[in-house]
């Protein structure tokens, strides 16, 4: 008999232990009261939990429609907040007699929350790659139970052990440095096998990656990082997710991606995103085929999905305090749903900027992503910012040649010239060079070249748009891409413990490296609240005997810069540029010396930069 009960017993715990409800995930885990937008979409994701009848017990919120999809594990809520007020309530499950109570919370915003100001044209962008920068933290370089256990500094496709502890601690070197806002490559969770340092395959949309840090260590590092001053902007990607998501492994419903069947890779093709004769399979193919195999790509025409993604990005910029976004492979994604998220990110945030990667290779391209563009009319992208891809290529060529009718200073002029495309030049993002790009400096032994440096770093910071310069490029850090993406993305010396040098400390870096690093510095932190050449005209001559002069202006001040596009000295004729010359002198801001332009004449000196102050 007792030996009965006891079988009894062990059947009945089974039994409850089967029948329990499994909630794995609950996407967001909490909300916030009082948003612009009164819906709020719950995912909860376990074992059948769509089997479930669904009540909650707030005083405030109303449950409005309850999807279920064509997996039993996924229950999608939407509930109105229109009448919301903080409070903590429960979401209940319930199976027969088995209930599973989830605690859910709407919590109050913090005040002014939605006032924030985004970068913009008085800002300079730091960009950093987590995983290169620096390790301030050996304790999570290997989590158990992640895919990839190990660190291997020698591997350029695996992980390093950066981390947000390695930023912070080295967040004042980056603010006396002069740049004033830190844009991050992605540190959601990539938990991916080896190659995934990067972190554009995201395993979890709400988490951190945990080799990083956690949630509030990433809280910690926004809020010291605006402690000095500084903004942060945070990658994201709405186009693809990692394979390891439990989207892709455990799949809510067959149209949850695009091409479901089988890996179909994209043409990268964006072109027929404004191609006015596009063939609807050639658009097809670039928008949702896949851009890896281990990057599914998402279907943001499926409501649910859009939402889900929204939703997302919105949690992150109230929950940890963001200033901006940028958006990875922004055209590969279906248009209408970028244009509503951009719109509704706007709408609770009126001066939040987002910069979309609009890899194209012409200024008409790019200019079509822009908001208002007359190019996309009807339709409007409603995105503040895109990146200045062909004026890259423009640079990169421009400080090599000689300058003449069409080489040299010469392509920058004809480039800038036709500003015409855009509907706002100012919100332009402006780069030598990224993580995906070859470096400024290609290998080392450019990197002696510093009159093409100086020129470089003089224009970024005095022309239109919003400058980025890419960690390291300070030191005069040099990389080809044909070495490998990974090598773009060395670590940062001195960022790990037994670096031979550590390039964070003058001491450490040699002449040359301070040398570079100093100018930079002198023209950051004179750029930073400089109203000149954050909101000022842009007036420009055709480069004459080989130097090429430009001019910002701004409520009656002026700043006018020089650069001589050749290897000899050359005697100009200050009379073709009397417009822009209000004075009889004036200080050069690179040398700190008075120059005299009461002759009729100015020596300019071969590959040299003037930036003249009104």
């Amino acid at each position: 008999m007792k030996k009965n009960c006891l079988i009894l017993l062990l059947f009945v715990f089974i039994t409850q232990s089967i029948l329990a409800i499994d909630v794995k995930t609950v996407d967001p885990a909490f909300w916030w009261a009082g948003m612009k937008n009164a819906e709020l979409q719950v995912l909860i994701h376990g074992s059948d939990v769509a089997k479930s009848n669904v009540s909650i017990t707030s005083k405030t919120a109303r449950l409005k429609e309850i999807v279920k999809l064509e997996s039993s594990n996924y229950l999608i809520l939407y509930l109105d907040l229109s009448d919301a007020s903080p409070e903590k309530f429960d979401i209940v499950l319930q199976q027969g007699k088995d209930k599973k109570v989830i605690p859910y919370e709407l919590r109050e915003r913090k005040p002014n929350s939605a006032n924030r100001i985004g970068f913009n044209s008085n800002d300079v962008l730091y960009l950093i790659m987590p995983d290169r920068f620096a390790n301030g933290d050996t304790s999570n370089d290997v989590v158990a139970g992640m895919r990839e256990a190990k660190v291997d500094r020698n591997g350029q496709y695996a992980r390093h052990g950066g981390d947000f502890k390695g930023i912070s601690n080295n967040i004042d070197y980056i603010h006396d440095l002069g740049v004033t806002a830190i844009w991050l490559n992605p540190v959601l969770e990539n938990d991916m096998d080896e190659g995934s340092y990067h972190g554009y395959a995201t395993t979890d949309y709400y988490k951190v990656d945990r080799r990083f840090g956690s949630n509030q260590d990433f809280v910690d590092l926004v809020d010291k990082t605006h402690a000095r001053g500084m903004k942060v902007v945070m990658d994201m990607i709405f186009n693809h997710c990692g394979s390891e998501h439990f989207f892709f492994t455990d799949r809510p419903s067959r149209d949850w991606f695009n091409y479901p069947d089988k890996y179909v890779q994209t043409s990268y093709k964006t072109t027929t995103q404004h191609d006015p004769y596009v063939s609807a399979a050639d658009k097809k193919l670039a928008i949702d085929g896949w851009f890896v195999e281990s990057m599914p790509d998402l279907n943001q025409r499926n409501r649910h999905v859009a939402k889900y993604l929204i939703q997302n990005s919105i949690w992150w910029i109230e929950y940890s305090g963001l200033d901006g976004i940028r958006q990875d492979t922004h055209p590969y994604a279906d248009f209408d749903m970028m244009s509503r998220w951009c719109k509704e990110v706007t709408e609770e945030y009126p001066d939040f900027n987002i910069v979309g990667e609009t890899w194209l290779h012409n200024n008409v391209a790019v200019a079509f992503w822009q908001k208002d563009s007359k190019l996309a009319a009807p339709r409007n992208s409603n995105l503040r910012c895109v990146m200045d891809f062909p004026l890259m290529g423009v640079m990169e060529k421009a400080f090599d040649e000689q300058t003449t009718w069409d080489q040299g200073l010469s392509r920058i002029y004809e480039y800038l010239g036709q500003d015409i495309v855009y509907q706002n030049p100012h919100e332009l993002l402006i780069f030598l060079d990224n993580h995906d790009t070859s470096r400024f400096f290609r290998n080392i032994g450019q990197t002696s070249n510093l009159n093409r440096y100086r020129q470089a770093i003089a224009f970024l910071l005095t022309t239109r748009g919003i400058p980025e310069i890419y960690y390291g490029t300070e030191i005069l850090m040099a990389a080809d891409k044909s070495e490998g993406d990974g090598y773009l993305r060395r670590d940062f010396p001195g960022g790990w413990a037994g670096d031979e040098v550590n390039a964070f400390n003058r001491s450490e870096r040699t002449a040359h490296q301070n040398e570079a690093f100093d100018y930079m510095r002198k023209l950051l932190n004179w750029r930073k609240g400089n109203d000149v050449i954050a909101k000022g005209s842009l007036k420009h001559f055709a480069p004459t005997n080989g130097v090429y002069v430009y001019q910002r202006e701004y409520n009656g001040k002026s700043v006018v810069v020089f650069l001589s596009g050749t290897d000899e000295e050359k005697v100009i004729d200050l009379s073709a540029y009397k417009e822009v010359l209000p004075a009889t002198q004036a200080k050069d801001i690179v040398s700190e010396n008075i120059i005299n332009l009461t002759g009729k004449t100015l020596t300019i000196k071969p590959r040299s930069v003037m930036i003249l102050e009104f």
